[in-house]
């Protein structure tokens, strides 16, 4: 029972979820007494309390990367946010010790970076094929009767059983209509990545059984192998393994077999052993640096520095894991250009740009060469004159500009090499 309570109160204690409360009653379920919390989250019919899961409004975001379409969200009411976690919280325990070692997805105590360093080291063993497997759409495909048949191998209990399926078909409205849910689970709920693991492990065990190293995070999933034609077979038999007995669908154009240093994991690569950020999330890293640092804006040039440097923060955060330093090297120097660039477009002509360039330092005769010689903004943010008169320090200091290459950390490269990714 107090775990019921701390559950309820946990989530409802969310500082986002506070406009919601009122809006949706969940206010009125936690101020319940006890035995009728209990009541509410069993869904037993006493009174008019018997609970019933409200339709999820789908919403759409797009994924990373141009082209890779849309990922569906769900945004369950409070009131459901409020059992689901409740849920969680009462079943993790009794469910997460089953799963797989291999399993590194939404389990407690376990993160994106201890999947890709387990990775890491499979690889380092000689095993550098991985069967890169993708599945369509996985949260949208799941069985609900398989779900439901395994998650009562852990819970008796009918009535939780119960809920669980009432909030795997409950719905979901989009734009004003109501959809059906005969199969899926919501992306976006509490319970949802506890649902996925109960779905996934059978996988694992399959895998288990079979001898193969891998590692999974939530439906990303890689397999290591010593050579390219056992990765293939494997690709083949796993494949028809997760369409035939999990029913679900293999994305056959992202699946493939290749060497580690052609696979991306979480973000990841592995190359000559090392651990390193992939090519496309630093692409998309530029694409973003270049999104925050637009032309022609009337930000003030603090602001923009201060949102480069939330974004930042947070982008490194996990990409600290890289072991090749000046890959955020790399992003902060396409940073300071971006800016540096963005300084010499705000000077209306050639001679305000030559006076400010002379003001900061710059020697007469260079600041001219410098800006008369018809080279564009993007060409000009590149000289050292430019680079003279805003130095690296200028920006750190004086804008506060946040920078991370200059860290120390114990698994980063003390030879400075950039590890060159495909």
């Amino acid at each position: 029972m107090r775990d019921l309570k701390e559950a309820l109160a946990k989530t409802a204690a969310q500082a986002w979820c506070e406009p919601l409360v009122g809006l949706y009653g969940g206010a009125r379920y936690l101020q319940l007494p006890k035995p009728d919390i209990l009541s509410v989250i069993r869904g037993s019919k006493e009174g008019d309390r018997t609970y019933q899961p409200s339709r999820v409004r789908r919403v759409e975001i797009p994924k990373p990367g141009k082209g890779s379409g849309v990922r569906l969200l769900g945004v369950p009411c409070i009131k459901d946010r409020v059992v689901q976690a409740t849920l969680k919280t009462l079943l993790e325990p009794l469910i997460d010790p089953s799963f797989s070692e291999n399993s590194y997805g939404f389990r407690p105590g376990r993160s994106q970076r201890h999947a890709v360093e387990a990775a890491q080291q499979i690889v380092n063993t000689g095993k550098e094929y991985v069967v890169d497997i993708d599945m369509s759409k996985f949260f949208d495909r799941v069985n609900h009767d398989r779900l439901i048949h395994g998650l009562s191998q852990f819970v008796s209990d009918k009535r939780i059983l119960r809920i669980v399926g009432m909030t795997l078909r409950s719905g979901v409205i989009k734009d004003g209509v109501f959809y059906t849910s005969p199969e899926g689970t919501v992306q976006g709920s509490p319970l949802s990545p506890l649902l996925s693991n109960i779905v996934l492990d059978e996988l694992d065990k399959e895998l288990e059984r079979r001898g193969l190293s891998f590692c999974r995070y939530a439906d990303d999933c890689n397999i290591f192998l010593g050579s390219q034609k056992a990765a293939q077979r494997v690709m083949q038999s796993i494949g028809e393994f997760i369409e035939n007995k999990l029913k679900l669908v293999i994305n056959r154009e992202k699946s493939k077999v290749a060497l580690s240093r052609f696979v991306k994991f979480l973000g990841m690569t592995i190359i000559a052993g090392k651990l390193v950020i992939s090519s496309g999330s630093m692409q998309r890293a530029m694409a973003k640096v270049k999104e925050l640092t637009p032309r022609g804006t009337s930000l003030p040039l603090e602001k923009t520095v201060e949102r480069i440097n939330d974004w930042y923060m947070g982008w490194s955060g996990y990409y600290l894991i890289t072991q090749d330093r000046s890959q955020l090297g790399k992003i902060e120097a396409h940073i300071r250009r971006r800016l540096r660039s963005r300084i010499i477009g705000e000077q209306k002509r050639k001679r305000h740009l030559c006076r400010k360039l002379v003001k900061r330092g710059v020697s007469k005769s260079l600041a001219a060469r410098t800006v008369y010689s018809n080279k564009g903004r993007w060409a000009l943010s590149h000289t050292p004159a430019i680079e003279r008169a805003y130095p690296n320090r200028w920006f750190i200091e004086q804008m506060g500009l946040k920078i991370r290459s200059g860290e120390k950390h114990p698994h980063w490269s003390s030879s400075g090499r950039q590890i060159r990714t495909t």
